[in-house]
């Protein structure tokens, strides 16, 4: 509703958004939720624009980081609870998959780097109602997979808590392959529908993963070992799975809310 005049107050404190004209009455200007310093109208679709582009975009940063602590609490709940399991069957209970390095680098490209370039980026993209049902939707199945796909990975590669320090890194290397495919390819569901620049930065994240694995010193300095064919075999085959259910749940999802799911834009 916009408006200008004491006649419109009544209007304007009913609207979901009331805008007053600046040059309007003081009693609307005090009820309304937006003023127009400028006196002009034509401001509105700047106002409009800048609203999509905060809630998309929320949205997308909202989705990275609910995923993120989904699948971190349901790793920390699943070693919990495979340590109560061992104790009574005296066998040796799991040590947590990674070392602080490791959670730092995995959220390095999957989340906090696209997540600050997705919170800034253009977006005219339509708002609807339901944030929070999208939001939770999306996040906690995603999270679910790359939680589980990794636990499953960690515990085919653990070899005891008594193993070597190498056997021990190529375990948590393996999880950690598994985790970073599975979570990038959220952020590949997430970036959706794609423009020249976000599929560059899906891309270059992946990219930047390869490197980190590529580089001797990067993996000294990160404790990756990558050199057992096996357990790296079913990191990647997990982690294949995994991002295929993330792909299959996207679409099902979009269909769930009745949303045309769009690749491209």
């Amino acid at each position: 509703m916009t408006g200008d005049g004491v006649n419109d107050v009544l209007a304007l404190k009913d609207a979901d958004i009331g805008v007053a004209m600046g040059s309007g009455s003081p009693a609307s200007r005090a009820v309304a939720q937006i003023v127009l310093l400028n006196n002009r109208f034509a401001t509105l679709p700047h106002v409009v624009g800048e609203g999509r582009r905060v809630i998309g975009n929320i949205e997308r940063v909202a989705n990275l980081f609910l995923t993120k602590t989904v699948y971190s609490v349901l790793l920390a709940l699943l070693v919990g609870i495979e340590c109560l399991i061992a104790i009574p069957l005296r066998r040796d209970p799991l040590l947590f998959p990674f070392q602080p390095i490791h959670v730092t680098i995995a959220a390095w490209f999957t989340i906090g780097i696209p997540a600050f370039i997705l919170s800034l980026a253009p977006n005219n993209e339509r708002a609807y109602p339901g944030f929070v049902r999208r939001v939770m939707t999306s996040a906690v199945p995603f999270g679910l997979v790359i939680g589980v796909a990794t636990f499953v990975t960690y515990l085919a590669a653990y070899q005891g808590r008594y193993a070597s320090w190498q056997e021990q890194e190529q375990a948590s290397t393996a999880a950690l392959i598994t985790l970073l495919m599975t979570a990038l390819w959220v952020l590949a569901v997430i970036a959706r529908p794609y423009q020249w620049w976000r599929l560059a930065l899906v891309l270059a994240s992946g990219l930047a993963y390869v490197v980190i694995f590529s580089l001797p010193l990067a993996r000294e300095k990160f404790l990756l070992d990558a050199s057992n064919l096996a357990t790296t075999s079913i990191a990647l085959a997990v982690g294949v799975v995994g991002a295929a259910t993330i792909e299959a749940m996207w679409w099902i999802r979009s269909r769930m809310l009745g949303v045309k799911p769009r690749v491209w834009r």
